[in-house]
């Protein structure tokens, strides 16, 4: 079984909190439901305290819902469960205790597929550590995201397709590309997210 609570060198926690400290941390995730395994790059695991070899190699879907927050797990879960069910996109932010200790906030994004018998097919999607912009527009509790069809989220939309349609080709030079394009919304998302919340609550 995955070693949720894997050690984790010194090396390995200075790249991390490197990475937090440069900027806001964005990475992505992707779940086969054949197997129901999610994989998500190494960055990504330690803000969920998952080994990131393992991680990398794809963990079950319900070692990441046990790692988020007590108080947001049963909301995120039930969020996840209806667009898997829907074969839809999704917004949630939540709260994790990384591999350095700390709690954090996450805003995850993704979209879900289905195949035409109803089956899930797949989902794909992008996580944002917020932490740091939320704490410059504390707001002493969380809002619900808002979710609107702007330019933004239509340009995330169409992200999220063309990696799948990238990874088909199985061109590392394209998949690069379209990762790179894919944190770049998500950094963008981030940061409308926070901004919404701060404008509802002023």
């Amino acid at each position: 079984m995955p070693k949720t609570n894997a050690p984790v060198g010194q090396t390995c926690l200075e790249a991390f909190q490197i990475a937090l400290d440069s900027a806001d941390m964005i990475g992505h995730w992707s779940w086969d439901p054949a197997t129901d395994r999610v994989r998500v790059d190494a960055l990504v695991a330690l803000l969920f305290k998952v080994d990131p070899i393992e991680a990398e190699a794809g963990i079950p879907l319900a070692i990441y819902e046990g790692a988020i927050h007590a108080d947001d797990r049963a909301r995120v879960v039930g969020v996840d469960r209806r667009s898997v069910a829907a074969g839809n996109s999704y917004i949630a932010e939540y709260r994790v205790i990384s591999v350095d200790g700390r709690t954090r906030w996450i805003l995850a994004r993704g979209r879900f597929t289905r195949l035409s018998a109803g089956r899930p097919k797949g989902g794909r999607g992008i996580l944002a550590d917020i932490t740091g912009l939320r704490a410059r527009a504390e707001t002493g509790g969380a809002t619900a995201p808002v979710i609107g069809e702007t330019a933004l989220d239509r340009a995330v939309e169409h992200a999220l397709a063309a990696q799948d349609a990238v990874a088909a080709l199985g061109d590392p030079a394209l998949k690069a590309e379209a990762d790179a394009l894919l944190l770049a919304l998500g950094r963008h998302l981030a940061r409308r997210q926070v901004a919404e919340r701060r404008r509802l609550l002023n």
